[in-house]
């Protein structure tokens, strides 16, 4: 983990209101799929980092690719950042999705939602690379906020599902996934209620997720994103930053 002045090397807007953008900077060499970087907001009046997921890891250029959506003050001061201009990262943070539990001609089934789709890219890559077959199941609100698409079925098998059946198919990831074959493994990122079902649907298969939750400060020190195990006493607890925010499905409660 490092404190860096990271300098903004492209973005765009990629659906709505989400941003793809690309930071250079020599902690890119530490990265790992999964993990997560804290950004400081350019307002001096904003006190707290934002978490922001990696979606892509290039260390040969020491690149990392970004996918986040504006959803107040902070991430708006990202969205206004042009080429050249430099952000205050701390980074890498967090446990990331083991890639390796995934052997040469397994198959892997990735399932994201909204904006805990982007953590998913880099495990598609990481495991294309490897020999595994992968298959990705997106699930998103509506066609407008769909991203990534291309991206992902240039590695495997893609499907779409949207809540108001503006695309793919009408209804949600658990849709899509009762008509598929299971798979050896699976990694998923996304809202809360969806990873609650994942959670109890897949507890007894070679599965993990990754908990999306508001951090204050990202490196353990402040408590704002606890969540219980599953087994233990009932005051136990782990810290999403650090111990996770990736998780074995029934470790922890969602």
């Amino acid at each position: 983990m490092r404190i860096e002045q990271m300098t903004v090397k492209y973005q765009e807007e990629i659906a709505e209101r989400v941003y793809e953008l690309i930071l250079e900077g020599e902690m890119v060499a530490e990265m790992m799929a999964g993990q997560f970087i804290n950004i400081k907001p350019t307002r001096k009046d904003l006190m707290l980092r934002r978490p922001i997921s990696l979606a892509k890891i290039d260390q040969d250029k020491q690149e990392c690719t970004i996918i986040y959506r504006v959803d107040g003050d902070g991430t708006q001061t990202f969205a206004d950042a042009t080429v050249g201009d430099v952000l205050d990262v701390i980074g890498p943070l967090g446990k990331g999705f083991p890639v390796d539990e995934t052997l040469a001609g397994e198959t892997a089934m990735l399932i994201g939602g909204g904006i805990g789709v982007p953590p998913l890219y880099e495990v598609a890559r990481q495991l294309k690379a490897a020999g595994a077959n992968v298959v990705t199941v997106l699930g998103f609100n509506s066609k407008e906020a769909v991203f990534y698409e291309a991206e992902f079925a240039a590695l495997g098998d893609v499907h779409i599902a949207t809540a108001d059946g503006s695309h793919g198919t009408h209804g949600f990831v658990t849709t899509i996934m009762d008509t598929l074959p299971e798979a050896d493994t699976y990694y998923s990122c996304g809202p809360t209620p969806m990873l609650r079902a994942l959670n109890e649907r897949l507890i007894d298969k070679r599965a993990f997720i990754s908990l999306e939750e508001r951090m204050a400060c990202g490196i353990g020190a402040c408590y704002a994103c606890v969540c219980h195990p599953t087994t233990g006493e009932e005051t136990a607890s782990k810290k999403i930053c650090v111990d996770g925010p990736v998780f074995r499905t029934g470790e922890v409660q969602v």
